[in-house]
């Protein structure tokens, strides 16, 4: 009778995972925060460390290593995924002393007057798809990952797919931009059709669609609106494929675009999204339809965008002003 070695714990982490379809950047920092843990202990194995381990991990990055809120919940989510779901162990209630508390801040808006100062520091493409976040409230990816089937000319929308929480979702397609999406369109086909004629032209599908289609990773719909220029290895198949535009292109074109503009606050790309919604507030649109716009699952997240339109947080006029 043949046995198969135990895979090491990582490779365990790394099946998990997968089986359970968290997206290849989760797979990434998870793998990154039990490889830190493990070393943090001297490389004992976790089983055997069990709430102190995981609570004197955490209390290092709190305290000596002093990250942020957000990095440090990362961290325990991570190590709670490993014992509850690889190692089988309950860490009890780690809420007290093992979230941190995350202090909500307000997001960076742009002034419209800033917004077309900052466009005009772009070239054509950075301008194009800082334009989809700003007119449509796309995140990044969101934006980056857009396929040609998810832009409907017609009824002026488009199909956000798989976005943050796993959800669909239906945002406006300006008029303004059609006409250079469409030469962007005919840049992506030239460049799938001689993909295509050297035997390549495939993109990365979901694991369902992929199967169920087979040849439907090289159709025209399928393929990515903004592709990157370069072909590159998939690091889960092996595969060799055009993939979309790395963020950073857009980021680094945003960031000097922000210098060269003027523009002194503290800005990104998620600040056009930003803007986009609290502008459309700023225009009157009902809050409810500026949350569907951008995906929120709960209004309340929508509404923090009511605390930076330029009348002031509640649309208080100072007395001073009326002196």
């Amino acid at each position: 009778m043949t046995t198969h070695p135990t895979p090491k714990l990582l490779d365990q982490v790394r099946t998990v995972l997968r089986r359970k379809h968290y997206s290849l950047r989760t797979e990434t920092a998870y793998l990154d925060w039990i490889k830190r843990f493990i070393l943090f202990h001297g490389k004992q194995h976790p089983r055997d460390l069990g709430t102190a381990g995981v609570l004197a991990f955490l209390d290092h990055l709190a305290l000596d290593r002093q990250v942020a809120a957000a990095t440090h919940n990362q961290a325990l989510n991570a190590l709670v995924f490993l014992y509850r779901h690889v190692l089988g162990q309950d860490l009890g209630d780690l809420s007290d002393r093992g979230r941190a508390r995350q202090t909500r801040r307000l997001p960076v808006v742009l002034t419209q007057t800033e917004v077309e100062r900052l466009f005009q520091h772009l070239a054509p493409l950075p301008r194009l798809l800082a334009g989809l976040l700003y007119g449509s409230g796309l995140r990044l990816l969101e934006c980056l990952r857009l396929r040609v089937k998810d832009l409907d000319f017609a009824t002026s929308q488009i199909l956000v797919r798989n976005g943050k929480g796993d959800r669909d979702r239906v945002t406006i397609l300006p008029q303004m931009l059609q006409p250079r999406l469409r030469l962007q369109l005919e840049k992506t086909r030239l460049l799938h059709q001689e993909d295509l004629g050297e035997g390549r032209g495939a993109v990365w599908l979901p694991d369902a669609l992929a199967r169920k289609y087979p040849q439907a990773n090289r159709e025209w719909g399928w393929q990515y609106v903004f592709p990157a220029r370069e072909l590159s290895r998939d690091p889960r198949s092996g595969e060799l494929r055009r993939h979309h535009l790395h963020e950073a292109f857009l980021q680094r074109a945003v960031k000097t675009a922000m210098v060269q503009a003027g523009i002194d606050k503290n800005g990104s790309c998620h600040s056009l999204r930003h803007s986009f919604a609290t502008h459309l507030l700023e225009n009157g649109y009902d809050i409810r339809t500026v949350q569907e716009l951008l995906g929120h699952s709960d209004v309340r997240t929508t509404m923090i965008y009511t605390h930076v339109l330029n009348r002031g947080g509640k649309a208080v006029r100072s007395p001073l002003d009326r002196a």
